[in-house]
């Protein structure tokens, strides 16, 4: 289903095809205080079948240390060495820039001070105290006072770090600003654009494959825009799974850069068979009279609609539907994907 899965077969076991698994964590292993259904299963029977796992977050507040206790508790066994986050990524950023003692403006939580000590860097609050650089992760402390801090570093002309750009973040009462918000207030106060660490910027992808050492990573999410985007912008194989933000239409809908290799209805993916849409009909470029097929299913847009046909695993529709759809719209053809969501509900989705 997309161009980084190239040469796979058209049904694969993840477990025995790819060495690491780069998850998610929000919508895949986790929503809020709780665990998503079947994941903690899925996930100790791909660790017994020999994958590796790394939990890769955007969230830059908590530390390894922190997620992992909390994975334990939703019953999911993890290690802090298992955890990978975006603050890890934009401090190697800081420390191969600068050299160890150097003194940092930390703006955010643990999580961010913990991983530039991990690098030896030092954490300092004030633009004051001669930092040689900027770095802002999210952070529910983080006030009025530490932004204009950084707004005076970065005012100044220093070297701005962000460990994500991410505008929002669900909590237990509702979305809230999430870091990208509080980005936000230090460029407006001075223009400056900060080289960004995380999801779906390749930083924190290459903070994942040198801590787990990976050579053929697959990257599980819940997310496009970060998730899928991100596996795509570092040329790997991703599985989408429809248990956080993505609907039937946003798949569908997805645009070139962020589709999915794979898409599966939750975890348990990783130890069964996941197959693709198959095409048969007319060359490429040329969506007249093309059919994809998967499973029971077959799949054909005409006239902007979307045709579905047979029987079987409601997924299996979705995987013939994805690429009808996204060849035809690539070809320059107008698809209604909310209509074709609601087709592809009568395959029991």
């Amino acid at each position: 289903m997309s161009a980084a899965g190239a040469g796979v077969a058209d049904a694969v076991v993840p477990v025995e095809v790819y060495d690491v698994a780069l998850l998610d964590l929000d919508g895949v292993v986790y929503t809020g205080p709780r665990a998503v259904p079947h994941a903690s299963e899925a996930l100790a029977g791909a660790r017994a079948a020999g994958m590796v796992l790394a939990f890769v977050t955007n969230n830059a507040s908590r530390t390894p240390e922190a997620v992992a206790a909390h994975l334990v508790e939703l019953g999911v066994p993890a290690e802090a060495s298992d955890v990978v986050t975006s603050a890890q990524a934009a401090a190697r950023l800081v420390a191969e820039r600068f050299p160890a003692g150097s003194r940092v403006l930390a703006v955010g939580a643990e999580g961010l001070v913990a991983a530039l000590r991990e690098r030896g860097l030092v954490p300092v609050g004030s633009a004051a105290d001669g930092p040689v650089a900027v770095v802002q992760g999210f952070g529910p402390a983080v006030d009025w006072g530490l932004l204009a801090e950084a707004s005076y570093a970065v005012g100044a002309g220093l070297p701005w770090f962000a460990s994500n750009a991410d505008l929002t973040i669900p909590t237990d009462r509702g979305i809230a600003p999430g870091n990208g918000a509080l980005v936000g207030v230090v460029r407006a106060a001075t223009g400056a654009e900060p080289v960004v660490a995380g999801k779906p910027e390749l930083p924190l992808h290459r903070e994942s494959m040198l801590r787990t050492g990976a050579r053929r990573p697959l990257v599980v999410g819940d997310r496009l825009d970060t998730d899928i985007e991100g596996a795509v912008a570092g040329g790997v194989d991703s599985l989408l799974v429809m248990t956080g933000v993505t609907d039937v239409a946003g798949v569908l809908g997805a645009p070139r850069g962020s589709r999915p290799t794979f898409v599966a209805r939750d975890l348990r993916a990783l130890l069964e068979p996941l197959p693709r849409g198959v095409r048969s009909g007319g060359p490429t470029g040329v969506t007249a009279d093309v059919v994809w097929s998967c499973g029971g299913w077959t799949v054909r847009v005409a006239g902007g609609d979307v045709v579905l046909s047979g029987e079987g695993e409601p997924y299996d529709a979705l995987r013939a539907a994805c690429p009808a759809v996204w060849e035809a719209v690539d070809a320059g053809g107008d698809v209604d994907v909310a209509a074709a969501a609601k087709t592809l509900a009568a395959s029991g989705i």
